[in-house]
């Protein structure tokens, strides 16, 4: 069983940013790849970020330059940086694990095990 808790949404004016973290549990964090997804009201979760156990990073086209995904194995935190946000940026940000290393279902929701609560990023004009 491996527990998430994401942290850091609010509320922010456009252009600004924010800092998303992600706190695991488990012992073996460093082998997750681990994702964040985002959920607009009315809309399907989407894919937005992935990082592997070997730090590799992949992004939806429409945040790609503007948000940053990076890990800290010791910490067992996988963190999302948010720059030149959008109000269609607002949503409820997830945060997934997946621990069976399906890298290539890094953008898919069926490839996380384990999903935290969300955290609501809104984003104003």
């Amino acid at each position: 069983q491996v527990q998430l808790v994401e942290s850091g949404g609010g509320l922010v004016q456009a252009g600004g940013s924010l800092r998303l973290s992600c706190e695991a549990s488990g012992r073996t964090f460093s082998r997750y790849t681990m994702g964040w997804f985002r959920q607009a009201p009315g809309k399907e979760r989407e894919f937005v970020a992935a990082i592997s156990s070997g730090a590799v990073t992949y992004y939806v086209d429409s945040v790609k330059g503007r948000f940053t995904i990076s890990r800290t194995n010791a910490k067992n935190t996988v963190y999302l940086q948010m720059n030149s946000l959008k109000p269609e940026d607002t949503a409820v940000y997830y945060c997934a694990a997946d621990l069976m290393a399906r890298e290539f279902l890094y953008s898919e929701i069926s490839g996380y095990d384990y999903w935290g609560q969300g955290t609501q990023v809104t984003v104003s004009l």
